[in-house]
């Protein structure tokens, strides 16, 4: 199954190739172009202290050699259960210096969920927080952990180590060797273990090699950055607030800076207030954030006056940007600005899609990046996955250079996701007469009423279109008579209120009966992942425990 039909090509923007060229490498030789290019420059700065690029590849040799000491070895895994810090960073190329692979924790996992991620690893160390060191400390004994490493990342935080645990400084001055070359295969040779399931389920270890990384920081550079690669732009930040343990914000911002040569200034989490006044302080060139946060900066007092304007460039990941916020959020950037909605997958290192910001398309996930296809699958007949035509939904395949190896350990999940060298993304969505392509939801999100098919986003974006309301979801629960009926859960902006009433007789004049809401609630806060994802499964599972 090939599509001859990429209608999408023309509206690349000049300079773009589609087919750009990619030379195999590790994220070893990523680290060490960046010093031979960058050297002295700044690229990491957090709580008031800098780190050169040369800086960094001196603590990644230290540490490396320090586990190499300590019998790392190539293939090992190593959990990374650290909040946004530099030591996530030097721990990162550390273990792929020595052919080693990261499992990226989450460090608000519970103890069910961290011994569960270690077991599937078999990871034998963790380099950790002081603030989670107590919760590894209760699993250990249930897992395959030897070796743990604890980070502080200010004076005053402390916990008492066990005798056999090391604090991060103390691990490198006591364990000095340096680590012997190690050979990489970057097309085969696995980098991370990136866990999925925050918003489907089960979770699931995504092997992605050095090369998945090393094509899409290519793809997203080409796409996207280069036209900001020129003297005028020097020097040039990036605020890191995006979890590094997620891939959106480990790949596309983490590991893209050194590529691109650009310091990366480092908060542990996103917070409104904290994120304007960097931006007031020191205007970042691109911004790359999730729509919760877009809109959070929106509503957010006297937003205008921070200078939101000087930003170069906008990127939204995870899903597309509601039309309303997208509308008004415009009207604080600065002329020629764009910001460019995208769409990716864990299980594509991220990025697949997205709108060139030549040609933006509200609520479209854009146009596939360089060296990617993406097609609309439908069943025929036969039981044959084929193109669908133009404006049918189906559900959305890629295929490319940054589609993931496989699941750890999981052949029969890795062949039901992988077909015929396509990814199975499980998401709905559709492709326009231009080539642009919509996500309508995902296959399990889709709600079954009275034998009609009911997207949850075409309620959202309705509903957004209210002006008290500040975010949405609209999720399926069980009904005895219609099978399931559409409940919509509703957070207003601060200050204002609404009526259910309103909300349900607004929708009736903008969607099919079916599709208007039976139900309404309102909540202080939507549960939310940790970069900043709404979470229709956490809702899903609040009702259905009123059931049984």
């Amino acid at each position: 199954m090939v599509s001859e039909n990429k209608r999408w090509l023309k509206f690349y923007p000049k300079g773009v190739n589609p087919d750009v060229l990619i030379k195999e490498k590790s994220l070893n030789e990523l680290l060490d172009e960046a010093v031979s290019r960058f050297g002295s420059d700044i690229s990491l700065e957090f709580n008031q202290n800098k780190w050169s690029y040369q800086d960094v590849q001196q603590i990644v040799a230290k540490l490396a050699g320090a586990l190499y000491r300590r019998c790392f070895k190539k293939g090992d895994r190593l959990s990374i259960m650290l909040p946004n810090c530099p030591h996530y960073i030097f721990s990162a190329f550390a273990v792929f210096k020595l052919g080693g692979i990261v499992v990226q924790t989450n460090p608000m996992y519970v103890e069910r969920e961290l011994e569960y991620q270690l077991n599937d690893a078999e990871a034998e160390f963790i380099i950790c927080h002081t603030s989670v060191y107590e919760r590894v400390k209760r699993v250990q004994s249930k897992t395959s952990l030897k070796n743990i490493i604890v980070v502080q990342t200010s004076q005053t935080e402390n916990c008492s180590l066990d005798q056999e645990d090391s604090y991060f400084d103390n691990f490198l001055t006591t364990y000095q060797e340096d680590a012997p070359p190690i050979g990489i295969n970057p097309t085969e040779d696995i980098a991370v273990l990136q866990y999925t399931g925050g918003t489907t389920g089960v979770s699931k270890g995504v092997m992605l090699t050095h090369q998945n990384f090393i094509t899409q920081i290519e793809q997203f550079y080409e796409y996207l950055l280069k036209r900001f690669d020129t003297p005028q732009l020097h020097p040039r930040s990036v605020i890191s607030f995006l979890p590094f343990f997620h891939i959106f914000g480990f790949v596309n911002v983490t590991l893209t800076g050194f590529r691109f040569g650009y310091k990366q200034i480092i908060i542990p989490r996103f917070d409104t207030k904290t994120v304007l006044e960097l931006i007031q302080k020191e205007p970042p060139f691109i911004f790359l954030g999730v729509p919760t946060m877009y809109t959070a900066m929106l509503h957010y007092p006297n937003a205008e006056s921070y200078g939101i304007e000087n930003i170069k460039g906008f990127f939204c990941g995870s899903s597309a940007l509601p039309h309303e916020i997208y509308e008004n959020f415009k009207k604080l950037m600065g002329d020629g600005t764009y910001i460019s909605d995208g769409y990716g997958l864990s299980e594509a290192t991220s990025g697949t899609l997205s709108n060139p910001y030549t040609r933006n398309k509200t609520g479209s996930i854009g146009i596939p990046i360089p060296k990617t296809e993406v097609i609309i699958g439908i069943e025929n007949d036969q039981g044959e996955i084929i193109e669908a035509p133009v404006g049918m939904k189906g559900e959305i395949l890629v295929r490319g250079p940054q589609v993931m190896k496989g699941y750890w350990n999981k052949p029969e999940e890795t062949a039901a996701a992988m077909k015929a060298g396509w990814l199975h993304t499980g998401d709905v969505g559709y492709m326009d007469d231009e080539g642009y392509f919509y996500v309508v939801d995902r296959k399990k999100d889709m709600i079954i009423a009275s034998g009609f098919n009911v997207y949850p986003r075409e309620v959202e974006e309705v509903i957004y279109q209210i002006p008290e309301v500040r975010e949405v979801m609209v999720i399926g629960i069980p009904d005895e008579y219609r099978g399931e009926t559409v409940k919509a859960f509703i957070s207003l902006k601060s200050g204002q209120t609404a009526a259910k009433e309103d909300i349900i007789q607004f929708c009736k004049g903008k969607l099919a009966p079916y599709k208007v809401p039976k139900l309404i609630e309102f909540r202080d806060e939507l549960p939310k992942s940790a970069v900043g994802k709404l979470l229709k499964r956490e809702l899903r599972d609040q009702e259905l425990s009123k059931i049984h």
